[in-house]
């Protein structure tokens, strides 16, 4: 048996194991190396543009498409170097990224909406967006999914083909919005006296933008109160404090002008027994 052994065990397959094992660290050693550049790549590409004047949506995207690109490359690289024939490989990849593509339509499909969002910019870092129903600060846009973060301290992460696909409201895109605040008065109350005892709450809110002017719509005869919206225009950073400060005056306006603010309310009209037998 040690005869046998010895007889299989000689020089050149000691050689030949050797190679084998050192093709294999080799390997392993260039892709680690490789990863490394790639991700210090993407590191350095973010740093030094991280400035105001530079487009984080695009240098998040772009740091991320280098830092795969460069990976891809270092695996091709390492598997000539290990002796892999990368063209038969690359053959052979195609036919399987063809029958796991049809399997991943999903991931392709986030995959192209990310290019899509990042050529037609429908938003960048750091805006205030409502995208299927959900608002929230845009984190990050990855090749696959956005990462929203919601005023509530909560992160939300949306496939990219959920986004493109569906309505993009951008809400602070421009240098001023609109700040509404609705309420329901009483109907015995004067309209055109409701009127400006409205317009007099828009107009005690110090920080609104002034040159827009304010309004007190006519919206709608409701049920049980006569629907008014009270309208004012503020720069985006002051939209959420001046909506709070909006409310709360007018609440205190109409409370000062005995102006009520009804309940729902129901008539229910009950017939007597007589007249149902009638």
């Amino acid at each position: 048996m040690v005869m046998d052994f010895q007889q299989y065990v000689n020089a050149e397959t000691l050689t030949l194991i050797g190679s084998y094992l050192l093709s294999g660290v080799g390997f392993l050693v260039v892709l680690f190396i490789g990863r490394y550049i790639a991700a210090k790549l993407r590191s350095t590409i973010r740093t030094k543009l991280d400035r105001p004047t530079v487009d984080q949506t695009l240098v998040k995207f772009g740091s991320n498409l280098t830092y795969y690109a460069i990976f891809i490359l270092t695996a091709f690289a390492a598997l000539e170097m290990v002796g892999v024939e990368t063209a038969s490989f690359i053959a052979v990849l195609a036919a399987a990224g063809f029958a796991v593509g049809l399997a991943l339509q999903g991931t392709l499909a986030n995959f192209a909406a990310g290019v899509m969002l990042l050529l037609f910019r429908p938003f960048n870092v750091g805006d205030y967006v409502e995208i299927g129903g959900e608002k929230g600060f845009v984190r990050d846009l990855q090749l696959f999914y956005t990462k929203l973060d919601t005023r509530d301290n909560q992160l939300l992460v949306v496939p990219n083909s959920d986004i493109f696909g569906n309505t993009i409201r951008n809400i602070f895109n421009y240098d001023h919005i609109r700040v509404d605040c609705a309420v329901g008065t009483d109907y015995p109350a004067d309209i055109d006296s409701t009127r400006e005892v409205l317009l007099q709450a828009a107009q005690k809110i110090d920080d609104r933008l002034e040159e827009h002017g304010e309004q007190a719509a006519l919206l709608s005869l409701g049920d049980s109160a006569i629907i008014w919206e009270v309208r004012i225009w503020a720069r985006p950073d002051d939209y959420f404090r001046l909506k709070q400060e909006l409310t709360r005056v007018v609440k205190y306006e109409l409370d000062n002008a005995d102006i009520g603010i009804p309940y729902p309310q129901m008539d229910v009209h009950v017939d007597s027994l007589e007249e149902q037998a009638a």
